[in-house]
């Protein structure tokens, strides 16, 4: 005779239906294991905005005082939260007098569409591990004090939509690896201090429409 498949179901090798009451645990188990990794989820959003929080030096109109616990960091003043799982989308500080540098568990908020910091005064570099917020489609950092060479990989940003670092105090070559970004439809370089000639693969990105970046030679 031949044997029934190991993989089917338990009610069919024994003939004997499952308990209701297990079903139920069963259920109850993969609920909650599902509602705590979301919980932690959340957790590692807010823990890298407060982290963000921690790297700013001046925050001369008081923006970031409801940054803490007696608010859901959703409701926090620049926060934008997904409505379902809440988690952080976007992160809008434009125009706030902000003074600091931008922290690298910037990067933890990995759900992160919108990142606008323009028009106030960050310094130091862009940080390297921006490059791993694959769903950031906009990222504006324009009107700082932003030093150093444009990260190549922020070409692993793949849904990047616009690319904005005007007026800022960047340095060097742009590198080419940001004609991997096929999304690309507005990318701004202009007033820094960007020297040599454009990489060739600048030519790679078909959607660009907007494209300003005189070259200091």
């Amino acid at each position: 005779m031949e044997l029934p498949s190991p993989t089917l179901p338990l009610a069919i090798l024994t003939g004997i239906s499952p308990h209701p009451l297990f079903c139920m645990l069963l259920i109850f188990s993969f609920s909650l294991h599902a509602s705590s990794a979301i919980l932690l989820s959340n957790d590692t959003d807010k823990l890298a905005l407060l982290e963000f929080k921690s790297w700013i030096i001046d925050d001369t109109l008081g923006v970031m005082s409801s940054w803490n616990d007696s608010l859901h960091f959703c409701q926090w003043v620049g926060v934008s939260c997904s409505r379902e799982h809440q988690r952080v989308t976007g992160l809008n500080l434009k125009r706030q007098k902000l003074v600091g540098t931008m922290s690298p568990f910037i990067a933890n908020l990995s759900f992160l569409h919108f990142l606008d910091l323009s028009d106030n005064s960050f310094q130091g570099v862009i940080p390297e591990v921006l490059g791993g917020l694959s769903m950031l489609q906009n990222l504006n950092l324009s009107f700082n004090f932003i030093i150093g060479q444009i990260p190549g990989n922020l070409s692993r940003c793949s849904n990047l939509i616009n690319l904005v670092l005007d007026h800022n105090y960047l340095v060097q070559e742009i590198p080419p690896e940001l004609g991997m970004l096929s999304k690309l439809t507005r990318l701004y370089l202009k007033n820094n201090n960007i020297t040599g000639t454009f990489p060739a693969s600048i030519g790679n990105l078909t959607s660009l429409q907007s494209f300003i970046c005189p070259i200091t030679t």
